[in-house]
């Protein structure tokens, strides 16, 4: 009796810190929806309430009719789109040559590329923006994607999927004469999708949520994007509680709504990757 009493007692423990978890994490976040709902100075009251008394949509009409959000909305949008399909296209090549091509230094390339994965990214930071300068990519999105196109960690993923591709397959069809493009893009890309869908979610959080670089290499107001806008929004209306909530719920939703409708197979991704790499 006592073992089964301690067992029941584990049990109750092992579950409940889960959702301990889960209910500290998502609090804020409620509280970050409710405050975006409340009329203005209704979530400076003590204690805040949690959920407005009256919800009101008028915060989210400011930032679209007033603060114009919706010109930087659509800045994310096509920043984030465009650095999602051309990372997955050139990380999903690179690690397909990597992976499956013999060259001359593959792997000591590959190597190197490895070894710089412990680099910060902040460091490349000044010599890149020199180098876009020299370029005159600066104030443009085509400064802003260049970091995204390729990435160590995205060639690395790839790479790593790649290998449990059967060599015989891809060598039966070299000999009916397919070219190593058609190769990747008809039998190789449908069978790592799990894992470019990984890299695919990554590089879409990663370029949604990013503030440093998108506030570095543009300098035009009219091009910054979400993160950046609503930066500059804190500065200008730091007490208005309600309307910086309403900001940041328009820059979490849509990666939200990402990560959940590609959640199995960016799992799925993870843990196939995990094992067969």
């Amino acid at each position: 009796m006592k073992r089964v009493g301690a067992l029941g007692v584990g049990t109750i423990v092992f579950h409940l810190l889960p959702l301990l978890g889960a209910i500290l994490t998502l609090v804020p976040l409620v509280w970050m929806v409710g405050a975006s709902l409340m009329a203005q100075g209704e979530a400076n009251t003590v204690p805040p309430p949690l959920w407005p008394d009256a919800p009101t949509f008028e915060n989210y009409r400011s930032l679209f009719s007033r603060l114009d959000m919706a010109r930087h909305f659509f800045n994310s949008v096509v920043v984030t789109v465009s650095a999602t399909v051309l990372s997955v296209l050139i990380n999903g090549m690179a690690g397909y040559a990597f992976g499956k091509l013999r060259f001359p230094g593959r792997d000591k390339i590959f190597g190197s590329l490895v070894a710089a994965l412990v680099v910060p990214a902040q460091i490349g930071m000044l010599p890149l923006f020199l180098l876009l300068r020299e370029l005159g990519l600066v104030n443009t999105y085509a400064g802003v994607l260049i970091p995204y196109l390729s990435s160590v960690f995205g060639i690395f993923l790839i790479r790593q999927y790649v290998l449990s591709v059967p060599d015989d397959l891809l060598d039966a069809a070299r000999i009916d004469g397919a070219s190593e493009f058609r190769i990747f893009w008809t039998l190789v890309f449908p069978l790592i999708r799990p894992i470019l869908v990984t890299l695919a979610t990554f590089t879409f959080l990663g370029a949604w949520n990013d503030f440093m670089w998108p506030l570095i290499i543009l300098t035009d107001t009219t091009k910054q994007t979400l993160p950046v806008a609503l930066a500059n929004l804190s500065g200008e209306h730091v007490q208005d509680t309600e309307l910086m909530m309403a900001g940041a719920v328009l820059t979490v939703l849509p990666a939200l709504i990402v990560f959940l409708f590609f959640q199995k197979t960016y799992v799925r991704g993870i843990t196939q990757g995990g094992v067969k790499g």
